[in-house]
């Protein structure tokens, strides 16, 4: 049995700057097949870093305060409002992304499963590339500097944010 409380665990945030709290419960409660972390996020923050897909995991996001704006599918061209008391799932390959949209703070859950930590290879973001002068999928990795490289599916172009 693992047992911890949420002010115990640290705050790990997205190298993009996007949120100004994420705390990775699963990391603190050492799970394997599961994972949980708790998001405190400012008016106009993110949960990730754009719209982008897990092809390994299944995500729910829980909303318990506040309200978010799911941008949803791969053109990003159909969005879902999620308030306070709701939850949204996303089955693997669905492309979403999580916005506090409202006034007011939002705090909330993202939930995966079946790890408890990304497979970096399955993970696909949908950003602009230089190289094609458009909007494209991008796999992602993570350096040792702890920032992002997104290398383009279509040119091989890479950058690191």
């Amino acid at each position: 049995m693992d047992h911890t409380s949420i002010d115990d665990v640290g705050i790990q945030n997205n190298p993009l700057g996007v949120h100004s709290e994420r705390r990775p419960v699963s990391d603190a409660l050492d799970t394997s097949d599961f994972a949980m972390n708790f998001f405190r996020l400012q008016p106009g923050e993110s949960f990730s870093g754009g719209l982008h897909t897990h092809h390994d995991q299944e995500e729910v996001f829980y909303v318990e305060e506040g309200e978010a704006t799911f941008t949803v599918g791969r053109d990003g061209d159909t969005e879902a409002v999620v308030s306070g008391g709701e939850l949204i799932r996303f089955e693997p390959g669905e492309f979403q992304q999580g916005t506090n949209t409202g006034d007011d703070e939002l705090v909330g859950w993202a939930l995966g499963a079946p790890k408890s930590k990304h497979d970096w290879d399955e993970i696909e973001s949908i950003v602009y590339c230089q190289e094609c002068e458009k909007e494209t999928g991008h796999g992602l990795s993570l350096t040792d500097a702890g920032r992002f490289e997104l290398t383009c599916m279509e040119c091989d172009n890479s950058f690191t944010s």
